[in-house]
């Protein structure tokens, strides 16, 4: 964090000295100064600088003016089903048809940005990957929509691209399905960066709940144990589309090349894997999770409170560092005692 985000590293420092680099559970002591202002204002300065290094990244990779007041709501990691960008997607263009049906509603202007790669077999995957680029390009350039709403696939995803991202990002989406994400890292280091994460209670994600505390993080649908149990009762997905009006019309849209005028059919699996079986339970959760995303929204207007919670997430990081972590293997498992080196 330190390299990767400097601004935010040197407020800290300033703050509460450098022993955090070295023992991430100092950071408990910027605690302390969540009702100050003068602190909350250095904060929001902070990563609104990071978020200008990233906007120059996106102007000259998609070459898409991005407003840097918006809320910058990022999802990268490994293209996977169960890690539901799709899910994502389907709140894109519900958020698309709100403006659509409203040209002059007011709203949270978002920056929706993507990154990550599929696996080369992975068709699925590389569908998805092709639907965000491809919601991106109405998106993007409908005059209704203006600045409002951004669509953005960052190409050729790395750490180096991560270093840019993750400090920028205000809200960091972890929503797989329940029970699948073994553990997941990039949540840690949102929360490290002063994201606040938006997931399921899956993987890190239920670590960083009891750690920044619930009123600090947006939880959303179903738990493991309901998945389960959803599935033996025999889940079917047509149900939540002939009942939900909105993800209806998202769906329809999809499935009548709304967003592939050009190649038609194109997006039929993925419309087929949806009503067919659904396996990762996106139908389900959807309306838990447009719920949640409202929540974010009535949040981030009041940037005093959304900052508060900002900072007490990387206070209450410092759980998710690898010293611990290592520490505690060597304490518990491996039964072995520390070496202190003598530097020179």
């Amino acid at each position: 964090m330190k390299t990767a985000n400097p601004f935010l590293s040197k407020i800290i420092s300033d703050r509460i000295e450098e022993n955090w680099v070295y023992d991430l559970n100092d950071l408990k002591k910027l605690e302390q100064f969540v009702e100050d202002p003068d602190f909350r204002e250095e904060f929001r300065n902070a990563k609104w600088l990071t978020k200008k290094l990233l906007i120059d990244v996106i102007e000259e990779n998609n070459g898409i003016k991005i407003n840097p007041e918006s809320m910058f709501d990022v999802q990268i990691k490994r293209f996977h089903e169960y890690k539901r960008q799709l899910l994502n997607v389907l709140h894109i263009i519900t958020l698309y048809n709100r403006i659509k049906d409203n040209p002059k509603l007011e709203m949270v202007p978002r920056t929706i940005i993507f990154a990550g790669k599929a696996a080369p077999a992975y068709q699925m995957a590389k569908q998805i990957i092709k639907l965000i680029n491809s919601v991106a390009e109405i998106v993007n350039n409908d005059p209704d929509v203006g600045d409002k709403l951004k669509v953005v696939f960052i190409p050729n995803y790395s750490v180096t691209l991560a270093e840019k991202i993750i400090p920028a990002a205000d809200l960091s989406e972890q929503i797989s399905m329940a029970g699948l994400e073994a553990s997941g890292t990039g949540n840690m280091k949102f929360t490290l960066n002063g994201a606040l994460t938006i997931g399921t209670m899956d993987g890190a994600n239920i670590e960083i709940r009891e750690e920044v505390g619930e009123e600090n993080i947006f939880i959303f649908g179903l738990l493991a144990d309901e998945v389960v149990k959803l599935k033996s009762s025999g889940y079917n997905p047509r149900t939540y589309y002939e009942s939900n009006k909105m993800l209806k019309r998202v769906i329809d849209m999809i499935a009548s090349d709304f967003f592939s005028k050009n190649e038609q059919g194109i997006f039929k699996p993925i419309i087929d894997s949806l009503l067919g079986v659904d396996y990762y339970c996106l139908f389900a959760d959807y309306q838990s999770y447009v719920d949640a995303q409202d929540k974010v929204s009535k949040l981030y207007l009041n940037q005093e409170e959304w900052t508060k919670k900002a900072i007490l997430n990387v206070a209450r990081a410092g759980k998710f560092s690898s010293d611990r972590s290592i520490r505690e293997y060597a304490e518990k498992i491996w039964n072995v005692e520390p070496v202190k080196i003598n530097q020179k």
